[in-house]
C-alpha cells in the first residue's frame, strides 16, 4: 500500500512544482497544429512536443517510472470537449524499471468538439508532463491557439492518426476475461486474452479508468493463443473500491506492434 501512495504522491507533487524555473533551456518545445474542421462538426487539431536529443516524455499510462501527462483548458473558448488519439508509444527499460513514452518528437491528435459549430474555437491552457534524460523533471507548458472552422487536412496530423495501435478486431482478439480476487489492501486481477502473439518481448499495460486506482506492472505469460496478464490494484485513498469491467483497457505490446483492447467479461 505504501508503494502506491508514494508513487501517486510523487506524481502529484511533481506536477505541483512544475512551474519552478530551471537553470537551463527547456528540453521540450510545444506547438499547436491547427488542423481542420471535420464533416461531423468536430475539429481535428494536434499538440506537437519536440524534445532535445536524448530526452523523452511519457504516454497516458507511463508506468511507475513515469509521470502521466495532464491538461488544463482554463483559457479556452467555445470548447465543449476533447478526445485524444494517442499514437503508438515506445517501451523503455532503464535501471530495472519500465516506462512508456516518446522520444525525439510526438504529435498527439486532439479531436475538439465546439460548443457552437461553425465558429472559431480557442484552445488555451497548460499541459503538465514529465521529461527525462540523465535527470527527470516535471514541466508545465502553455498553449494558446485559435482553430478556425476552415482549413485543409494536415499531413502531419494524418500520419499521427495512422500511427495508432491496432483495435481488437485488427489484432484478431477473441474472448477477454477478467477475474478479480480480493487482497488485504486491494484486488488481484487476472486477465485472460485470446489472441495471437504480437511478437518478441510481449508486455501489457492495464488501465481501469480511475486515476485513484494504482495498477502494478502486469506479469504476462503465454500458452499458445492465450495470453495471461496479472496485476495488483490498490486504491491510493485506502478505501474499498470496485472495478467496472467495461472500463478495463489492456494494451499489449510486442515487437513493433500494439493492440488496444477495450473491456472484458467475468471469468
Amino acid at each position: 500500500m505504501n508503494k502506491a501512495i508514494l508513487l501517486s504522491c510523487a506524481a502529484a507533487c511533481a506536477t505541483a512544482t512544475s512551474v519552478m524555473a530551471t537553470p537551463f533551456d527547456d528540453p521540450v518545445h510545444l506547438d499547436v497544429i491547427e488542423g481542420w474542421r471535420a464533416s461531423d462538426g468536430t475539429h481535428m487539431a494536434a499538440i506537437r512536443l519536440t524534445l532535445d536529443p536524448g530526452w523523452k516524455t511519457y504516454w497516458r499510462a507511463p508506468g511507475d517510472a513515469g509521470i502521466p501527462p495532464s491538461f488544463e483548458w482554463n483559457g479556452s473558448q467555445n470548447l465543449h470537449g476533447v478526445q485524444f488519439h494517442w499514437p503508438m508509444p515506445e517501451v523503455f527499460h532503464d535501471n530495472g524499471m519500465r516506462s512508456i513514452g516518446y522520444s525525439e518528437q510526438v504529435v498527439i491528435p486532439v479531436q475538439v468538439t465546439p460548443q457552437t459549430t461553425g465558429a472559431d474555437v480557442r484552445v488555451s491552457g497548460q499541459i503538465h508532463i514529465g521529461v527525462c534524460d540523465e535527470i527527470c523533471m516535471p514541466m508545465s507548458l502553455d498553449f494558446d491557439a485559435v482553430l478556425p472552422p476552415t482549413g485543409a487536412r494536415d499531413g502531419t496530423i494524418t500520419a499521427a492518426l495512422l500511427d495508432r495501435p491496432m483495435t481488437s478486431r485488427e489484432g484478431n482478439v477473441g474472448a477477454v476475461t477478467c477475474r478479480f480476487d480480493p487482497l488485504d489492501d486491494g484486488l488481484h486481477l487476472t486477465a485472460t486474452i485470446e489472441m495471437p502473439s504480437t511478437g518478441r518481448d510481449e508486455e501489457a499495460v492495464i488501465e481501469v479508468g480511475d486515476p485513484k486506482i494504482w495498477v502494478s506492472e502486469p506479469q504476462t505469460s503465454r500458452s499458445g493463443n492465450m495470453l495471461t496478464a496479472t496485476s495488483v490494484l490498490i486504491n491510493v485513498d485506502q478505501a474499498a473500491f470496485a472495478v467496472d469491467r467495461s472500463n478495463v483497457r489492456i494494451s499489449v505490446f510486442g515487437g513493433n506492434q500494439m493492440v488496444d483492447i477495450r473491456g472484458c467479461t467475468g471469468g
